[in-house]
């Protein structure tokens, strides 16, 4: 008998997204360290931050995933524990529910692995299938655009105090983010159901972290795309496009008939990226909203983008009424 007993698996699934005939998948298999995500104790904080950080993964694992209908997709886990499944299939839009969501399970196909498996091994996984009757889509960055982590900050410190040392349950959206954004999830007619889609530079390991915030302070749901933690310390050539631009652009190609909406802050590279996809879809780009940072060096740089650039409606906001009144006017929202 083992001394010391070993973490049970489990399977962390990323809500993503999908069409009739296609879905895009995400996830990673790891040991499950049981990490409380609403543990307010600074030192339980500072435990749980480095159990996301540093997780263990269940390497070059098969896996399957279950569809409604009873069709098995499988994948395999990389050495990371990431899976990630891009699958065409027929008439998915038959099992969504009335928010536009297909469930499917994920387990482990390899029952042979001599270690616990959570859940019966059954793990749920969601995929967003956009109505036909949506009026637009939302690609939205999550930090400092609705919520603060102080990104601009002098060597990012108030990014890493938040990161570290608050739970997602004390962390504050930005003033009308959540009451903008659910204006826009339900459109012009309020039935809409209108896609909300979230990008940020943070990694996979702050996913669960964050899709908590996200729910506890009325967000709408939507995909959560982020990015693998060794990405972020990797020297990436300067001919590649940034991780959250390439997902946006997957976004855009997995929906050619879908105009969208994009919205981020002034902080760091949006602009840049949101002006650049404009200028690549000007009929499909409705607007860009970019909140301001208190960075008086970096509005002046993204004020003189904007005063140069004429291809889609695109404004620097102080909040998030100024952003409702001109998405009213422009008849994006009741």
């Amino acid at each position: 008998m083992p001394i010391f007993k070993r973490d049970p698996l489990q399977i962390i699934t990323f809500n993503s997204y999908g069409s009739d005939a296609h879905f895009y998948l995400r996830g990673r298999a790891l040991e499950d360290e049981s990490i409380d995500l609403e543990d307010k104790s600074w030192f339980r904080l500072l435990i749980n931050t480095w159990k996301r950080l540093e997780s263990d993964e269940v390497r070059n694992t098969p896996l399957e995933i279950t569809l409604p209908n009873g069709s098995i997709v499988k994948t395999k886990t990389n050495y990371k524990g990431y899976f990630k499944v891009k699958a065409d299939l027929e008439n998915l839009k038959e099992y969504v529910c009335n928010e536009g969501w297909l469930t499917c399970e994920i387990a482990y196909s390899d029952l042979n692995l001599k270690r616990e498996i959570q859940n019966n091994n059954k793990f749920p996984v969601k995929v967003l299938i956009p109505s036909k009757a949506a009026e637009f889509g939302v690609i939205s960055d999550i930090d400092d655009t609705i919520l603060y982590t102080g990104v601009a900050s002098t060597l990012k410190w108030r990014l890493l105090f938040n990161t570290f040392f608050k739970a997602a349950k004390s962390r504050l959206p930005l003033e009308g983010a959540a009451k903008f954004y659910q204006m826009l999830h339900r459109g012009v007619s309020k039935n809409s159901i209108n896609p909300i889609f979230y990008v940020s530079h943070s990694p996979w390991n702050l996913y669960r972290y964050l899709e908590l915030f996200l729910k506890q302070n009325d967000f709408p749901k939507g995909p959560i795309l982020l990015r693998s933690f060794g990405d972020i310390l990797k020297r990436k050539p300067s001919s590649e496009k940034p991780r959250k631009q390439r997902e946006i652009l997957n976004v855009l190609k997995t929906y050619p008939d879908l105009s969208f909406i994009l919205i981020g802050d002034s902080g760091e590279h949006d602009p840049d990226i949101y002006i650049e996809i404009a200028e690549q879809f000007p009929d499909r780009i409705k607007a860009i909203y970019l909140r301001s940072v208190n960075h008086k060096k970096k509005i002046i740089r993204v004020k003189g983008l904007l005063d140069n650039y004429k291809t889609t409606p695109a404004l620097l906001v102080e909040n998030s009424e100024q952003a409702i009144a001109h998405a009213r006017n422009s008849g994006f929202i009741k």
